[in-house]
């Protein structure tokens, strides 16, 4: 079937046929210290460099002066199955690897950041962990009907006083009688003036400390629970962000998200998973840098030629081009060893930390080959650039990644 054909008809389809679910079981050829992508692998791959080139290049920079949601395209993304990837066909879901995961997020997040972000955080950060933790009863009411785009979903786990140190949750979840009752204030929250659900971390036994933190699935809107002003942020401002204030909020007892006191071990395992999400995210923002400045540079003339034939442009582009491909290897690297049941927390700390440092350097030469022209929002560059400072800060801070890499060695050299 003809690419455009598929594109076309995937965007007809209802979500519990996505052709997408056909691609599940795809594997990788590995040769050396390169991979081949299989046809199925590469298939997906066209599908979403379509929807992005189509359905999101043309009104990202309209999204972004607006800080508008992008509704429209969040339904596509659902019915495409690519709000749902790794959650199993048995669920609803696509049922296809991480791998998958990481080659869509990095062509939706070329054609527009914030649509990356909003689509990273319904994959890894609101379905993984219910999928991995929750039981039949919270998949039928806080998974399924989420998968498709018809529904929003969240994570809230920083707080505006604990920063990188994730077991240092102030809010509380107290059991009364039947009911969790949740004190506390969360920061930092994307999705979370369209979320109908949050995966919410709290302590419910302080003398534990990070042991003692549980996690919950709280309904939105829900008494109690009150969202604070939306922040304007420097880049992913199609994205909505505010504080979670929880004041004597009741939520039922068979809301708490696997067993007491599993919270901090949840969160640390979402956000391993995550960070492959974010590196995705990287690597996009660092391609739509290259891609805008290779286009201008080749249309753009001085002393005769275009720009594209100095020496000083082509070693920005060679810079650029090299670090995107290394962070892309990275990226595939810790994908492929989640996917094989295999320890990716090194890899994947490691490629966020590529990828993220890529996307700023990327976005910064692309504005240096724009001059003027790279510093007007007529201009995607300064978008880009706007939009690749989170990557080195949310889902853990380049020192955290930095921090996670030297454990794992040091453990790996001396046990």
């Amino acid at each position: 079937m003809a690419m455009a054909s598929l594109f076309r008809k995937c965007m007809r389809l209802r979500p519990f046929s996505s052709p997408l679910n056909k691609l599940r079981g795809c594997n990788v050829r590995c040769l050396g210290s390169l991979a081949t992508l299989s046809d199925t692998h590469q298939m997906l791959h066209k599908t979403c460099k379509d929807f992005a080139d189509n359905e999101l290049k043309p009104i990202a920079g309209q999204l972004d002066k607006e800080h508008r949601f992008p509704a429209e395209q969040f339904k596509k993304l659902g019915e495409l199955g690519l709000l749902c990837i790794t959650i199993p066909e048995s669920e609803g879901g696509t049922g296809l690897d991480y791998l998958a995961y990481a080659i869509a997020l990095e062509e939706i997040s070329r054609g527009c950041a914030s649509t990356g972000c909003i689509m990273s955080v319904m994959n890894s950060l609101y379905l993984t962990p219910i999928q991995n933790n929750g039981n039949e009863q919270q998949y039928e009411k806080y998974l399924r009907p989420f998968l498709h785009g018809e529904k929003v979903g969240c994570f809230a786990l920083s707080e505006p006083g604990n920063g990188s140190d994730a077991g240092a949750a102030s809010t509380t979840a107290k059991l009364v009688g039947d009911h969790w009752v949740l004190n506390g204030s969360k920061a930092w929250i994307t999705n979370s003036y369209e979320a109908e659900a949050a995966v919410v971390f709290a302590t419910t036994d302080k003398s534990k400390y990070h042991k003692g933190i549980s996690a919950f699935i709280v309904p939105m809107p829900t008494e109690g629970l009150s969202l604070g002003k939306k922040e304007d942020k420097l880049g992913i401002k199609a994205t909505s962000t505010c504080t979670l204030n929880f004041d004597d909020c009741h939520i039922p007892k068979e809301n708490l998200l696997g067993a007491p006191g599993n919270g901090f071990k949840i969160a640390m395992q979402t956000l391993d998973a995550g960070r492959i999400g974010i590196a995705a995210q990287g690597v996009g923002i660092a391609q739509a840098s290259l891609e805008c400045a290779l286009d201008y540079a080749n249309k753009r003339e001085a002393f005769g030629a275009p720009i594209a034939k100095t020496q000083a442009i082509q070693m920005k582009i060679a810079d650029m081009a090299l670090r995107i491909e290394s962070s892309r290897m990275l990226m595939w690297k810790a994908a492929i060893l989640k996917d094989n049941g295999l320890n990716f927390t090194k890899e994947a700390a490691m490629a966020k930390l590529a990828a993220s440092e890529a996307a700023t350097f990327c976005a910064h030469q692309a504005i240096q080959v724009l001059g003027g022209m790279g510093y007007v929002t007529d201009m995607p560059a300064e978008r880009h650039y706007r939009d690749a400072r989170i990557t080195e800060i949310y889902e853990g801070t380049s020192e955290i990644q930095r921090l996670v890499i030297a454990g794992n060695i040091y453990k790996e050299y001396y046990g």
